[in-house]
């Protein structure tokens, strides 16, 4: 098989390079058995693209692979770790710089296999392919009135992407991010094992490919924890214009242990007029809030997200449970926006943002987005330089500027993430789009400097930030940001893909640096 792969492998390859007149289709599907291949250019040159729009792979792949099952997606593998071919998994496309890319390679596009797995209710779990949507993993588990505990805050994207990142949003504080609420995985390696992993089963792989960013093999199926569903969600915004006072009022509500908000976030407004930007047209329109209204220091407003959950079971008491919740915040008392509404809406209520933008041609643009997080001793002074500083109120609301709370121990250091060394840290995401309208301020060239500002500022000042879904572009940076976890890492990858042909868009490790013994038959 592995014979008829490599060979079927090269022919494409001499097809590619000197442009022979033969349809590589039809000889790829002699190797790969179940699943589809795909030679046709719109695949192929949709796989060198990605939604950050910014990076182009110096050539396509050789094939868009389609599985239908984990055999098959370990298959591809096999030939490729015997052929020399990278690799990389595909989800829905959503990573920023191209980190799916597998040039010269094969893309296995995850989203086409799989189906939904089992829910089983009583046990507490479903289980889901690693190219399921997290809409569809919802919609699933509803049926049953459960849920996951954890999410990120837009659910079109598939299972296995957001896991090999970490996957947050509200509810981390409280239940940690999408990795701390796994029993279990399928995971193809690098060698085209499929290995099953928990903790107590080969749990070096299962921490390793947790936040592992595809490094050490590809995951087609989660065991992910579920909870009883709420049906409704009590959606409150509130406003701020002292720092201070903000990441105080989040700080404490974190802390809580019993009595607490099933959902705390924040953004930071830095654009003078309307505060409604596509995130944010929860205020309504016939209550406009302008910045220069709510006396602000330094032309920044903060705005405080909390959401509480409740079902028939507490319809009752939810406006009480929420008064005493809110008693001991001290945002502006002028500025309190609350709505009602279904849980499944609450949760997909970014896609509903996402219509509106595509139904105007914003959606498909450049996104030079930065995520960091950042250390809780340094996010004043991340807001005295950054904020106040080199963003001041020139953001022109092309994209939310998210800053959140975190409690490290809801994180399991096993995992291959890293987070700041404290016990408190702060997602500061900056979810801009570049946009062609003739303002210097939305260029791609505008934010991607300014991003690079912001990051040498943490380096000038010693904040010692870390990367949410990182992107580097030297082993020495990439060993920087891991710190204590590289040499572990690189020993996961030795282990796990030692040819390392996964993930190679990611730019951590160059492919075929290891030299390996003949191959055993198949």
């Amino acid at each position: 098989m592995v014979a008829r792969l490599l060979l079927t492998f090269a022919i494409c390859r001499l097809i590619v390079t000197v442009g022979l007149n033969v349809e590589p289709a039809e000889l790829l599907r002699l190797g790969f058995g179940g699943g589809h291949v795909s030679t046709e250019r719109h695949d192929l040159e949709a796989a060198s693209l990605d939604f950050g729009l910014m990076a182009r792979a110096e050539a396509s792949p050789l094939v868009v692979f389609h599985p239908s099952l984990a055999e098959d997606v370990a298959r591809a593998v096999r030939a490729a770790y015997s052929g020399g071919f990278v690799v990389s998994a595909r989800g829905h496309g959503h990573s920023i710089n191209g980190q799916a890319r597998a040039a010269g390679g094969v893309v296995v596009k995850m989203t086409s296999g799989g189906g939904g797995g089992r829910v089983a209710a009583e046990e507490g779990y479903v289980d889901a392919w690693g190219g399921e949507l997290w809409i569809d993993v919802l919609r699933r588990t509803l049926e049953y009135g459960m849920a996951p505990r954890s999410w990120t805050d837009y659910l079109y994207l598939t299972v296995g992407g957001t896991l090999s990142n970490a996957g947050i949003s509200g509810q981390a504080f409280h239940h940690g991010p999408q990795i701390s609420n796994v029993h279990e995985l399928d995971v193809v390696t690098g060698k085209g094992e499929i290995l099953t992993c928990s903790e107590g089963q080969n749990p070096e792989l299962f921490h390793a490919a947790l936040g592992g960013l595809g490094q050490f093999g590809i995951i087609t199926r989660a065991r992910i924890a579920l909870e009883p569903a709420p049906q409704r969600v009590r959606w409150i915004r509130v406003l701020y214009s002292d720092f201070s006072t903000f990441t105080a009022d989040q700080e404490y509500l974190i802390s809580l242990h019993d009595r607490k908000f099933d959902y705390v976030e924040g953004f930071v407004i830095v654009d003078e007029g309307l505060i409604n930007n596509w995130r944010s047209s929860f205020f309504s329109p016939r209550n406009p809030v302008k910045i220069s209204s709510l006396g602000t220091n330094g032309g920044v407003l903060y705005c405080l997200e909390v959401t509480k959950n409740y079902g028939e079971s507490n319809a009752d008491s939810i406006d009480e449970e929420v008064e005493a919740l809110m008693k001991n915040l001290n945002f502006i008392p002028s500025s309190v926006f609350s709505t009602d509404l279904l849980y499944v809406d609450f949760l997909d209520r970014v896609h509903k943002a996402e219509l509106k933008l595509r139904s105007k041609n914003l959606w498909e643009v450049p996104h030079p987005w930065l995520n960091l997080f950042v250390p809780k001793s340094r996010i004043a002074d991340f807001d005295r330089g950054v904020f106040k500083g080199i963003l001041g109120n020139k953001n022109k609301t092309s994209g939310p500027i998210l800053i959140y709370p975190m409690n490290k121990d809801k994180w399991d250091e096993r995992t291959s993430v890293v987070t700041p060394d404290e016990d408190i840290f702060y997602l500061v995401a900056l979810l801009r789009s570049a946009l062609d309208n003739g303002e210097e301020t939305q260029s791609l060239e505008y934010l991607t400097d300014q991003n690079h500002r912001i990051l040498e500022f943490c380096v000038q000042e010693g904040i010692d930030i870390k990367q949410y879904l990182p992107h580097y572009t030297s082993e020495a940076e990439w060993a920087g940001h891991f710190g204590a976890k590289w040499d572990k890492f690189r020993r996961n990858k030795m282990q796990f893909d030692p040819k390392h042909i996964l993930a190679t868009g990611q730019g951590i490790f160059k492919p075929g640096l290891i030299p390996q013994p003949r191959a055993a038959a198949w």
